[in-house]
Order: C-alpha cells, then structure tokens, then sequence
C-alpha cells in the first residue's frame, strides 16, 4: 500500500529539495501533534525492541509464529523510524526541506514496509490456521525452510511493487504512475484480504462449539481490529489522494500519518504480549534480573 506523510509543495527552483507543509491548517497545534506521534514512536520502538529481545534471547521461542512475530516487529520498526523523525522534525524544528534522495529513500521504506507488513500479517493468519486446523502437520507444514521462503517472497513482493510509487517522482505527468499504482495497492491489499478472511472464517469454523471457541474468538477478534486498523485508512488514503474527495486536507493529511504509526504501536500489543510464551519469556528475564540484582 501507499501513502504520503506530509504534504508536498513543488520543488525548489534550481535544487532537488521539496518542501515539507507538516499538516495544513494545524500548524497552531504543531506542538501537540509532536507529542502525540513522539510518544506513538517511542511506544512503538519499546514495544517491539522488547518483542525483538524477548525472541532473540528465549531459546524455547523458535515457533513459526515468533518468527512471524518478530518479522512483524522488524518491519514496524522500519515504518514507524521511516516517518516519525522527520515528522517531529517539522513540528517542533521547522525544518520543512527534505533532499530529493531523503525523499526518494523515504518513500521506498514507506512502500516496501506497508506491502511487508501486509504480508506478515497474512503470513501470520496462515501460521494460526495450520496450528488450529492441522496441529499434526504444523511444524512439517511450517518449516524452518518454508518460513524462510515465506520471509523471502514478502520482502520480493515489496521491492516489486514498490516501484510504482517511487515512479511519481521521475515522472513528468504523475496521473499514469499514480493508477498504476493504486491498481497495484488494491492488488496487494484484496488478496491479503481475502486469504485472511478465508483463514479466519475457517478457524472460527473449526472451534465453533469446542472448548476452546471463546479464547478463539477473543483472538482472532483483536487480531481483526488491529487489521482494520490498518487495512481501512489505508486503502482510504490511496483513493482519496489519487481520486480526491470532500475530505479537508488537514483529515486527509492525518489519516495518512495514523495508519502508518499507530498500528505499530498496538502490533507488539495485540500480537505479542497476548502469547503466552511471549509474557513469559518476559517475565523470566524481568524476575532474572531482579535476582541478580
């Protein structure tokens, strides 16, 4: 998927550099917008460096899906660090220039990395309906070696589509680029969708009336929400800014922002600290320390 940060105003004459208009009409409210995605950063950087060393460090977290989870982690750091420091850079330095190959590097973090992340979570889906439908056939299903394919075809994925983004800058008339990659945003986010709905609606399918039917439906129902999260201003931000709509340029401008941090800051939440491998590989170096303390 796709989106701008901040609004663009056209070169500057004679140079390569853009400038950066922050979100227009809130310039009154730079401060507080600062705090606000500062602290959605931080939150983001602890949340999944802890994720990131909980994994890294707990030998007995080596399932398929720790290393979905830290892939998602990795890539939330990548995003959120791709679009915050300049952010703040803007609201509370006013410093609005942005060289043409900072831009040109930014927008490939920011391309890539939302098309990865489409494609952990998805990943992360499969994981859940091999463990739940077939537990028998889990790890033969999901091997070290699939995994690693997994990994390897999320990654080509996003350097291949995210060209068409990054094409906008070159082009003279940005309008061809500028479908051509909403057909190939749409592409990417309907067919994660689909697979993760067909994945979800099965699980549901087979633990509907087992004993273990509410703690699935509480999973999968928090795992739904942060998609949506995701998912919708997302896809509502590519259109708007390729169609255009009533929307101010203000909401258009911060639906942009929140969808690239804020699901970075709730991922480490939803997905990690709910596994209970996870808490207690974190209780266990937390209880470990103070002992040695």
């Amino acid at each position: 998927m796709s989106s701008v940060n901040f609004s663009l105003n056209d070169p500057l004459v004679g140079s390569s550099s853009f400038i950066l208009v922050g979100v227009p009409s809130l310039e009154a409210f730079s401060t507080c917008l600062g705090i606000l995605f500062c602290s959605a950063y931080v939150i983001a950087l602890l949340g999944n460096g802890v994720v990131l060393l909980a994994i890294g460090l707990d030998k007995s977290l080596r399932e398929p899906i720790h290393c979905f989870l830290a892939m998602l982690a990795v890539v939330d750091v990548v995003m959120v660090t791709s679009i915050v420091p300049k952010m703040l850079c803007v609201f509370w330095l006013n410093s609005t220039e942005i060289g043409g190959t900072a831009c040109f590097v930014q927008m490939f973090l920011v391309h890539s990395t939302t098309s990865e992340e489409s494609g952990v979570l998805l990943a992360m889906a499969v994981d859940r309906y091999v463990a739940i439908c077939h537990p028998l056939r889990y790890r033969a299903i999901l091997s070290h070696q699939t995994i690693a394919h997994i990994g390897l075809a999320i990654v080509l994925r996003a350097q291949l589509f995210m060209h068409m983004a990054v094409a906008k800058l070159a082009c003279a008339d940005p309008r061809p680029s500028g479908l051509y990659s909403v057909a190939g945003s749409s592409l990417i986010v309907g067919i994660d969708v689909a697979f993760i709905a067909v994945s979800y609606g099965t699980i549901l399918n087979t633990v509907l009336g087992k004993r273990s039917c509410w703690k699935a439906l509480s999973t999968c129902g928090c795992h739904i929400c942060v998609m949506l999260l995701y998912y919708i201003p997302g896809i509502v931000s590519i259109y708007v800014q390729q169609f255009g709509s009533t929307m101010p340029v203000p909401a258009e401008v911060l639906l942009a922002d929140l969808y690239l941090t804020f699901p970075t800051m709730l991922n480490p939440i939803i997905y990690s600290m709910r596994t209970k491998q996870i808490r207690g590989a974190l209780l266990k170096m937390l209880f470990s320390r103070k002992a040695q303390a």
